[in-house]
């Protein structure tokens, strides 16, 4: 008994045994040292593993490996993490450290006007968020910025001479090199009032000078006066005995380096006094510029009627002039440099401005009309934005003409009268001689915007 005692004893303590686990093999220690972590794209590291002796392999975080304690690589532009695996006797371990490449890229127009502002566009790679960017052309630092969240920046630099370079630059690093094709800049005035019996001339200039050759055509009346070339700049008397337009073409045939520019410019030469009834090349100019400028009129045909005053009054309304409906040499200077007014709002639509008490019909965002108006004399002509929900043609028993309702008994109509000032019993009237014109260019659902 005492035998088999021991025997199972033996058994047990052997299968306790196989049950205790055994000790874990520990990989070799390892460490990295990397001669940078950051800097400008293309960088170059030597990254060195160190610790217990063991094989060393690579994995540099850009699709590449290699194998050894001790590794160069170039990093082209982006963030990379470089791991090394050292494998001993006891097994295996890992370390690991990131390498920031840091690239730029730059992009920008083709074309740019010599002297003037063109929006440059730039990344960071890897995206840098809220970092400030230095716009250089050359070595002279133009603008500068904050990049997005993406690491994308805008930034509006001016144009230097042709084969200017312009780089984007941080932190050492720098973007490709843009060049820009160069327009030249041109300056062009008259000089005078342009009033019949005063003194005219004309100006045009070059930036900078020598980036070509001046080309000048003067036309009157559509009829070419003469031809004049130089560099630099040019002035050129005109004379103003008798009423009409003068249109002067300008060139620059480029010198190398830059591209063509042109410009064509107007004046009317006019009799300063005009008013209904008035004839003659002063009024043909006057309505082909306020035809030009999109005020509304019956007829470009050189009689100054009741559509011509209508116009030159909301002319008048929209420049601040009093409100004559006759024109003097203030309204002349004033048309000379007036432009096509702007729209408040985009898209599609009618706006009413009871302030200047004008319409202005609106197409895709742009002023494609611009009428007279009387609105409401109390001021009860609601504000805010509306949609046409009836058209009746014709008139009705209220005289009426062509109406386009927009809210309530509210409308935009024709009426007999249309003063300078508000007058109506709420609506918006304009003059019977425009109201089938602007009643075909309003639409069920046109809104309408009063303010």
């Amino acid at each position: 008994m005492t035998i088999l005692r021991r025997v199972r004893r033996i058994a047990v303590v052997l299968l306790a045994l196989a049950f205790v686990p055994a000790a874990h093999a520990s990989g070799p220690a390892v460490s990295i040292q990397a001669s940078a972590t950051s800097g400008p794209a293309p960088l170059s590291v030597t990254l060195t593993a160190s610790g217990d002796p063991a094989l060393y392999h690579w994995d540099l975080g850009d699709g590449t490996t290699a194998d050894g304690p001790i590794v160069q690589h170039v990093y082209p532009a982006g963030r990379f993490v470089a791991q090394v695996t050292a494998t001993g006797a006891g097994g295996t371990s890992q370390a690991q450290v990131t390498i920031t490449s840091l690239g730029l890229t730059l992009g920008a127009p083709k074309v740019g006007s010599y002297g003037q502002r063109v929006r440059f566009h730039g990344r960071t790679v890897p995206a840098l968020k809220n970092v400030h960017v230095g716009l250089y052309r050359g070595e002279q630092r133009i603008a500068s910025a904050k990049t997005d969240k993406k690491g994308r920046v805008s930034l509006r630099g001016r144009v230097g001479a042709p084969g200017s370079q312009y780089t984007l630059r941080y932190a050492g690093a720098t973007s490709n090199a843009v060049v820009l094709a160069v327009r030249p800049g041109l300056d062009t005035a008259f000089h005078g009032s342009g009033q019949v019996g005063q003194a005219l001339s004309f100006t045009a200039r070059e930036r900078p000078a020598g980036a070509g050759t001046l080309n000048v055509s003067v036309y009157h009346d559509g009829h070419l006066l003469g031809a004049h070339s130089g560099q630099g700049s040019l002035r050129i008397k005109l004379r103003t005995r008798r009423p009409g337009t003068y249109r002067v073409r300008v060139t620059i045939a480029p010198a190398s380096g830059y591209v063509a520019n042109n410009r064509v410019v107007e004046q009317i030469v006019f009799v300063p006094s005009l008013r209904v009834g008035s004839r003659g090349p002063s009024v043909l100019a006057l309505e082909r510029r306020l035809h030009e400028l999109h005020y509304a009129l019956g007829a470009v045909d050189g009689y100054y009627g009741f559509d011509t005053s209508d116009a030159v009054v909301a002319f008048q309304k929209l420049r601040g002039l009093p409100r004559t409906g006759t024109t003097d040499a203030r309204f002349w200077r004033a048309l000379s440099v007036a432009h096509v007014p702007f729209a408040r709002y985009p898209g599609t639509h009618v706006e009413v401005s009871k302030e200047l008490q004008v319409l202005l019909m609106v197409r895709n965002g742009e002023v494609t009309l611009v009428v007279p108006v009387s609105t409401g004399a109390t001021g009860n002509t609601p504000l805010g934005v509306f949609h046409v929900y009836s058209k009746v043609p014709g008139y009705n028993a209220k005289e009426m003409y062509y109406s386009s309702f927009f809210i309530g008994g509210f409308a935009i109509h024709g009426y007999h009268d249309v003063p300078y000032y508000p007058a109506s019993h709420g609506c918006v009237r304009i003059p019977i001689w425009v109201a089938i014109r602007v009643y075909s260019l309003i639409d069920y659902g046109t809104a309408v915007y009063v303010y």
